[in-house]
Order: structure tokens, then C-alpha cells, then sequence
């Protein structure tokens, strides 16, 4: 599975982004996927993941509320919708696939996209 991440950009507090994750490969439906992020000076962190059979859907604490993750197997997509957004949500944000259900650690995350830099400024 190869994935590209891509919808980041620039916005004020308070304002949402929608970032979605292309995956082309026959086992995109078969495939949890996550989000991660990770800010400079910091360690990479799960913000949400979404299982593929079920689609049930996790989120860090720090986004529950304000993110949304959500998939289209047909597209072969994932989008995480980002509504309210705070300045400490700036990070680059990656998408990652693996297989069986969502977990919070990066190092179970077999695949991953490139990355795309969201800045929220105050």
C-alpha cells in the first residue's frame, strides 16, 4: 500500500482543515489506518485511527470532540476532519496502514505517507 497524504496548510485558531490520505494497492480495504502527527522538538503521537472492518474509529484524547476520521473504501481515502483547531495542533500529520485493528503505536504502523504540515496560528 502506498499513501499520500495531502490538505494541510495554514489557518487561524478556531478555524478546521480537512486532510485526506490516497492509498493505491489492492488491500486498502483490508488496512486500518491512522493518523499520526508530530511537532518539532516532539515525539511522533496518534491522533486517530479507524479500523477496516466496522470502521470504528479512535481518537487521542487531545482531539476528541474537534477531529474526525472517517474512510471511503471506494475512493480508497481516509480524511480526518479537523474542526476548532488550536495552535498546538501544529505538526506535520502522517497517515500509516496496517493490518487487524487501529492501535496507538507508530512502530505497529507498517505503511506511511509523506506527511502534510498543518500551522495554526493564534
Amino acid at each position: 500500500v502506498q499513501l499520500q497524504a495531502y490538505g494541510g496548510g495554514l489557518v487561524q485558531a478556531g478555524g478546521f482543515l480537512r486532510l485526506s490520505c490516497a492509498a493505491s494497492g489492492r488491500t486498502f480495504s483490508t488496512q486500518s489506518m491512522g493518523w499520526f502527527r508530530q511537532a518539532p522538538g516532539k515525539e511522533r503521537e496518534f491522533v486517530a485511527g479507524i479500523t477496516w472492518i466496522g470502521f470504528r474509529t479512535y481518537y487521542a484524547d487531545s482531539v476528541k470532540g474537534r477531529f474526525t476520521i472517517s474512510r471511503d473504501n471506494a475512493k480508497n481515502t481516509v480524511y480526518l476532519q479537523m474542526n476548532s483547531l488550536k495552535p498546538e495542533d501544529t505538526a506535520v500529520y502522517y497517515c500509516a496502514a496496517k493490518e487487524v485493528g487501529v492501535t496507538g503505536s507508530s512502530y505497529e504502523y507498517i505503511y506511511w505517507g509523506q506527511g502534510t504540515l498543518v500551522t495554526v496560528s493564534s
